[in-house]
């Protein structure tokens, strides 16, 4: 796929220049596409992403503090898991066709890579650490939440993917105080295409482990089966 022609209509949806394109570039680089040119001085997009994952989380938190002031800590905290979860992440990264973009190994692009949701989610957030680091916080924060407010009406009404983790806290929460964690059990795969085991404990035992492309959806899964255990969901 030709990713330099599809570059002008993704910095169109962003609506502004960048100082130094070479940010931009760089948060659509996997990990895949360095580890087959194997070239040390090719970075990938990983840094970006840590960076983008504490943007989002204060940008999304300071917008629901303020448009919500009667909300407790709890109910605060369940919105801003559901609008920071890997499927409403992809869903945005879909709007900006985010996959068209990414420069990619081979191989992955063969395993559908460009439409694999944790890729998706992870392109999304490093390119909003490029957009902060480039425009700053400000802009950063008016980027993603143009995307993410109508979905907070979907979430606001029920109808958005569901948090697993966050309904499985609540519900164990209520019986003890007693923190739910999640523990990786085992990761498997290259750097570009890891698999993840999830074991969510509680009490001193596990209670659900689940598989997935990223930590969130392999800790996502094992939530859902810990609430199918303990037969709360179906």
């Amino acid at each position: 796929m030709d990713v330099e022609q599809n570059l002008p209509a993704l910095k169109e949806k962003l609506g502004f220049p960048w100082r130094d394109e070479s940010l931009l570039r760089l948060a659509l680089t996997h990990g895949s596409f360095t580890y087959e040119q194997k070239k040390p001085e090719i970075e990938d997009n990983q840094r970006l992403e840590f960076l983008g994952d504490a943007v989002l989380e204060l940008a999304v938190s300071t917008y629901l503090y303020h448009k919500f002031p009667g909300y407790s800590e709890g109910e605060l905290t369940r919105l801003r898991a559901a609008l920071v979860c890997e499927p409403t992440l992809v869903k945005v990264a879909k709007e900006l066709d985010l996959g068209k973009c990414l420069l990619m190994g081979r191989g992955e692009e063969r395993s559908g890579g460009r439409e694999r949701p944790s890729i998706l989610a992870d392109a999304l957030e490093a390119l909003l650490g490029a957009v902060y680091l480039d425009q700053g916080l400000e802009r950063a924060s008016k980027f993603i939440l143009a995307y993410l407010e109508p979905i907070l009406g979907d979430i606001l009404e029920g109808k958005a993917t569901r948090d697993y983790k966050t309904e499985l806290q609540e519900i164990l929460q209520k019986k003890a105080s007693d923190p739910v964690n999640y523990v990786i059990v085992n990761e498997k795969g290259p750097d570009h295409d890891k698999i993840f085991t999830a074991a969510v404990v509680y009490l001193g035992r596990e209670i659900g482990r689940g598989v997935g492309h990223s930590k969130k959806e392999a800790e996502q899964q094992a939530a859902r089966l810990a609430l199918e255990k303990l037969g709360l969901i179906r």
